[in-house]
C-alpha cells in the first residue's frame, strides 16, 4: 500500500466516464462518497476472490457512503474479452454484484482512459505509473483525494480498515 495525497481534489469530479450502455456519467455524481475504483476482469485468477470480497464490502458500507466503481479492462492476458452486456450479465448473475460496472476501458497506453491517467498521476513508488494487472485498486476520499493505491493481489477485505476510517466508522 502506498499513500499519495493530491493537492487539488477537484479534477476527479470534473471527469466523465461511460456506463456499460455507453452513456456519460459525471464522477461529480459521487462527490461526498468514499470511492474504491477497480479495474476488473471476468476470466482472471483473481476474479472470484475479488468480486466476492468487493460484494461483501459494498453490502456492508453502501448505505454508509461507499461506492465501488468497476471498470472492465482487457489489457492483461485477454481476461475480459466480452462485450459490456456480457460482462454485466456475468458479474450480476454469478456474483450478484450491485455496484456499478462501467464501460470497458484501457488503463495503460495510448488509449488509456482519462480517469486512469488522473489516478496514476501521483508518485507511487514501486508501482511506477502503469497498472500492473487486473484488480488494481484506488481508494478516494469524500473530497476526491486519492488516499491509496493497492496492488492487484491486495485482498479487498484488507482495505476495509482504511475505508472505515474514511467513512468515520470505528
Amino acid at each position: 500500500m502506498t499513500s499519495q495525497l493530491m493537492q487539488d481534489p477537484q479534477p476527479i469530479y470534473e471527469l466523465a466516464v461511460k456506463d456499460e450502455k455507453g452513456n456519460d456519467v459525471s464522477l461529480g455524481e459521487y462527490r461526498g462518497k468514499v470511492l474504491l475504483i477497480v479495474n476488473v476482469a471476468s476470466k482472471c485468477g483473481l476474479t472470484n476472490s475479488n468480486y466476492t470480497e468487493l460484494n461483501q464490502l459494498y453490502e456492508r458500507y453502501k448505505d454508509k457512503g461507499l461506492e465501488i466503481l468497476a471498470f472492465p479492462c482487457n489489457q492483461f492476458g485477454n481476461e475480459e474479452p466480452g462485450t459490456n452486456n456480457e460482462i454485466k450479465e456475468f458479474v450480476c448473475t454469478r456474483f450478484k454484484s450491485e455496484f456499478p460496472i462501467f464501460d470497458k476501458i484501457e488503463v495503460n497506453g495510448d488509449k488509456e482512459a482519462p480517469l486512469y491517467k488522473f489516478l496514476k498521476s501521483g508518485k507511487w513508488g514501486m508501482f511506477k505509473d502503469d497498472i500492473q494487472w487486473n484488480f488494481a485498486k484506488f481508494l478516494v476520499d469524500q473530497n476526491g483525494v486519492i488516499i491509496n493505491r493497492y496492488y492487484p493481489t491486495t485482498s479487498p477485505l484488507t482495505i476495509e480498515g482504511d475505508m472505515k476510517k474514511l467513512l468515520g466508522i470505528s
